[in-house]
């Protein structure tokens, strides 16, 4: 049978795919089905057809999965956000230790060398997130609207309440929403590129208590904004209230400069025994928990003695380079924003951490120039790359100087198994692997792997 666009078909639900997507098939014809779960029988309706498979919108579920569960959110399922919500928590750690074995399995090519620990879960996966960043914009009535992008648009789905931010943001939306209603300030229209308030940025310290909110203009000035600061001072917590200027034409959510309103400039917050100043522009770990506890798993890995020399890659703000601090000799950081290295001197100083250094620069190209000019030495490399990996020019660095142990964190399974694969080809093996979820929820997951030089 030939599959057109706007077919409606039946369809069983055996498998779910990278993205959370229902996998079935039709007659020997592949269908993706964003909200369908394996074990579901649906009716659905094509979309886009390809020749060996296509995609389909999900009309109505005739048989649940029994690992099916009702959203706490009611937006769950539009939402760009919370692509698993709908699916029962346990499987949700199920289908993402599957993920991060599947991809060494079929991307590294590793099978029975691996140990790979039990994912670490969340024991309440809900208001876990401490930063948020809410869209603003007017719907055809003039009506506020501040909520979250629908998945792979950028349309705002209203919102008042989510469930996996920190409840505070509730007290603030509201705030503000009343804020810009009252004084009718224009928002921006980025189609246009006219209009002044774009994003709320929010964060709160989930030790300290200590709340930030930033107003993203287009522009220099927020009227009435003495107004706006008097209403948030008033809930529990606020400490540090400002807005930051992006006038650009962009997707970017935040501008270079930040006016401070009310308060301090920044926030405080802790991860273990380490405290860390956090300012609107700084890079810092949303889940506070579950870091935590990567954190420690990267740590205990590093098998770090005293006399150690450390090169943290991708450090951000100093994150982990301040938590190896503790244990190593001396800990050197690279990280190529420069206002991310300001804030990781800042945290070393705030902590009193005299054995740790960092440098501003893309970390394939300073470490490499480091051990051609310095011939510098390390007994652990610690990376932490974006989700596209590290370059090869920095792995090939990396296997020249020949550390003695690798800690490789990474956002990306399929990425840290075609690294991890790069690396054990050049005289490393893998030790122990130990997935986190950091973004309960989402099809996101976070790994740490220990690699030892044979």
């Amino acid at each position: 049978m030939l599959i057109n666009k706007n077919d409606e078909l039946i369809v069983e639900i055996e498998d779910i795919g990278s993205e959370g997507e229902g996998i079935g098939k039709f007659q020997g014809y592949t269908l993706f089905v964003k909200n369908a779960l394996p074990g579901d029988k649906v009716k659905v309706k094509t979309m886009k057809c390809k020749k060996n498979y296509g995609y389909a919108r999900l009309m109505e579920v005739i048989e649940a999965s029994p690992y099916r569960v009702n959203p706490r959110c009611n937006i769950a399922g539009k939402c760009g956000g919370c692509s698993l919500q709908h699916l029962d928590y346990e499987r949700q750690l199920e289908y993402k230790q599957n993920k991060v074995k599947n991809c060494l399995e079929r991307i590294g090519g590793f099978k029975d060398e691996i140990i790979l620990e039990p994912i670490i879960g969340m024991d309440e996966p809900y208001n876990y997130r401490n930063k948020a960043q809410f869209p603003v914009s007017r719907d055809k009535d003039g009506k506020v609207v501040i909520g979250f992008y629908a998945g792979r648009t950028h349309s705002i789905i209203d919102t008042s309440h989510c469930h996996i931010q920190a409840e505070e943001n509730d007290k603030i939306i509201e705030a503000i929403r009343s804020f810009l209603e009252e004084y009718r300030i224009s928002i921006y229209d980025e189609e246009k590129h006219e209009g002044l308030v774009r994003h709320i940025l929010t964060r709160v310290g989930f030790i300290t208590g200590e709340i930030m909110v930033c107003i993203v203009i287009n522009g220099t000035d927020l009227p009435h904004k003495e107004k706006l600061a008097e209403s948030l001072s008033k809930i529990s917590g606020m400490t540090s209230i400002s807005l930051n200027i992006n006038k650009a034409k962009t997707n970017v959510i935040l501008g270079d400069r930040v006016i401070s309103l009310w308060g301090k400039p920044f926030i405080t917050d802790y991860i273990g025994d380490i405290k860390y100043q956090i300012s609107p522009l700084s890079f810092y770990q949303v889940n506070p928990r579950q870091t935590k506890i990567l954190y420690e798993t990267a740590l205990n890995y590093a098998e770090l003695h005293g006399s150690e020399t450390v090169w943290d890659l991708y450090c951000g703000i100093g994150t982990i380079s301040l938590f190896l601090a503790g244990r190593a000799k001396q800990v050197y950081g690279v990280e190529i924003i420069p206002q991310a290295i300001e804030d990781a001197k800042r945290n070393a100083e705030i902590n009193n951490i005299k054995n740790a250094e960092f440098f501003v620069g893309a970390a394939e190209e300073i470490l490499p120039q480091k051990y051609k000019d310095e011939n510098i030495r390390a007994d652990v490399i610690v990376v932490d790359p974006p989700r596209k990996g590290c370059e090869e020019s920095l792995l090939n660095t990396i296997v020249q100087m020949a550390p003695q142990r690798i800690v490789y964190v990474s956002c990306d399974p399929a990425t840290l198994a075609r690294d991890l694969r790069y690396l054990c080809d050049r005289g490393y093996a893998i030790g122990k692997v130990q997935a986190v979820d950091q973004f309960a929820h989402s099809v996101h997951v976070e790994t740490v792997v220990e690699l030892e030089r044979r």
